[in-house]
């Protein structure tokens, strides 16, 4: 193809670098690509107007390329006449992408010239048929790598072994010596610790257990994020653990020491487990209740906000606390517009008393829930994995063609459905009463003041209703002004 040139003569060029993890250019960074690229353009006297790079970005994926996109822009535009890659697998694998930049190409009277593989002349049928074969053998290897990963992760799961990605949250003790990878912001090769995924790390581990045990007291998310940003506790990767993050560690099946494969348990793994599975079971069954508010809204500053109920006439609502005495005056007041309300610091100081005054009593003891000893742990886990072991053999008879989709759907969801049975009891034997912090403890009110908010309306809504009542007018008979008589309280124990 002949290619459009200069005023002065010399042929406008662009160079488009990209960087992963596929074969062909394996192990060359960004800054070898363009270092070839431009010795070409040296050797061919053209003048290269822009270097367009994307880092780490497949060309297999369908991912967006910004660079990539930017470049064909320009293109458009005119900005030049030859396009300069590394190898033609860097400019793309999907074939829409392909005929998209042949039709541009041919719009625009492009040329592409590539170090490896020579010139790619889409001005003829001929080079158009040449890159035709070539992207659809770069997608090819593309799908075979996909396909060998796949088998040699399944592989790995089976047998309990570390598969492989970012590190998993406490695991991965260094083992003293390093290991080269590619920074995947520069594409350079750089030496880091070689790390062992079979072994925890203590005070990761810690942490992990910390926050199943404080789930299983009837702690929160929203509690433990805050708790991991007082602590300076960040993801693997460094980053503030967000309420997402949180949840899907806490659901991790690796905790307890199963291996999963496509989201399917499919066995123990080889790695130290860090929670013990009864525990992880309950926890799990906590965050996957239907009944659990998964978007809480702002988090609640008051210990009866939207736990206290109104009591005004037959009024069904729960009231929260509004400034609209003014902000020296939050106050409690229904949901509903029929106005009213209580003073909100002291409504909950006479509901702590209450309930401190009440957990101090000698009979105190008799206010916990009894041990779940009706539960036969070590049964229900095997009961779980011969489910999960028929999970397993119905998708090796559909895989086989012995059993038809109709037979293999009707036969997984009644088994899940069993399986979320056993994980129900199972959270039975591991979910702590909110109340065994607080009973026996040698101080009731020290212990109450220790708990995160969180944990002391967990203890209030697990033990008693409070209801707001209409108060009495004018000067009660402790020559106050707040009608404590007003405040009922119906005990859900004892």
């Amino acid at each position: 193809m002949k290619t459009t040139q200069t005023a002065g003569g010399r042929t406008r060029a662009v160079i488009y670098c990209r960087i992963s993890q596929d074969r062909t250019g394996a192990g060359l960074g960004v800054d070898r690509q363009r270092e070839d690229c431009e010795a070409l353009a040296t050797r061919m006297d053209w003048d290269v107007l822009e270097t367009y790079v994307d880092n780490d970005i497949s060309a297999f994926s369908g991912k967006k390329r910004p660079a990539y996109r930017r470049m064909l822009a320009d293109l458009d535009e005119g900005k030049a006449t030859v396009v300069i890659v590394w190898h033609t697998d860097r400019l793309t694998r999907s074939i829409v992408e392909l005929e998209e930049y042949i039709d541009l190409s041919d719009r625009r009277g492009i040329s592409t010239h590539t170090v490896q593989a020579g010139t790619v002349d889409l001005a003829t049928p001929s080079g158009r048929m040449t890159a035709r074969i070539l992207g659809a053998v770069a997608r090819q290897e593309s799908e075979h790598k996909g396909e060998r990963v796949a088998r040699a992760r399944r592989q790995k799961a089976l047998a309990g072994e570390w598969m492989g990605g970012i590190r998993p949250f406490g695991w991965g003790m260094p083992t003293g010596a390093m290991r080269t990878k590619v920074d995947r912001k520069t594409g350079e090769e750089v030496e880091v610790p070689e790390l062992d995924m079979m072994r925890a790390v203590p005070e990761e581990a810690e942490a992990l257990r910390y926050w199943t045990d404080q789930m299983l007291s009837g702690g929160s998310i929203k509690s433990l994020v805050r708790w991991c940003a007082d602590k300076g506790v960040t993801t693997t990767r460094g980053n503030a653990v967000t309420h997402a993050d949180m949840r899907d560690m806490l659901m991790r099946p690796r905790n307890a020491g199963i291996a999963v494969y496509r989201g399917e348990e499919v066995g123990r793994g080889k790695w130290d487990p860090i929670v013990d599975e009864t525990k992880y079971r309950a926890v799990v069954a906590i965050l996957k209740d239907p009944a659990r508010r998964t978007t809480p809204g702002a988090t609640p500053k008051w210990l009866g906000s939207l736990l206290y109920r109104c009591g005004r006439g037959d009024c069904p609502h729960f009231v929260y606390v509004t400034q609209s005495g003014g902000k020296a005056y939050p106050s409690y007041r229904c949901q509903s517009p029929h106005g009213g309300g209580r003073r909100a610091e002291t409504v909950d100081q006479f509901v702590e008393d209450t309930i401190v005054e009440r957990l101090s009593r000698a009979d105190a003891h008799e206010l916990l829930l009894p041990a779940p000893d009706d539960v036969d742990v070590a049964g229900l886990q095997a009961e779980a994995e011969e489910i999960r072991g028929r999970m397993r053999d119905l998708g090796g008879l559909f895989g086989a063609g012995q059993i038809d989709m109709v037979a293999f759907t009707e036969g997984t969801d009644t088994a899940r459905a069993q399986l979320d049975g056993v994980t129900v009891r199972l959270a039975r034997a591991a979910t702590v009463d909110p109340l065994v912090d607080l009973v026996g403890a040698p101080d009731v009110r020290k212990a109450w003041k220790g708990m995160p908010l969180d944990r002391q309306r967990t203890v209030l809504r697990s033990l008693v209703e409070v209801t707001l009542k209409t108060p009495r007018p004018g000067r009660m008979p402790d020559g106050g002004y707040f009608d404590y008589e007003a405040v009922v309280f119906k005990w859900k124990r004892g």
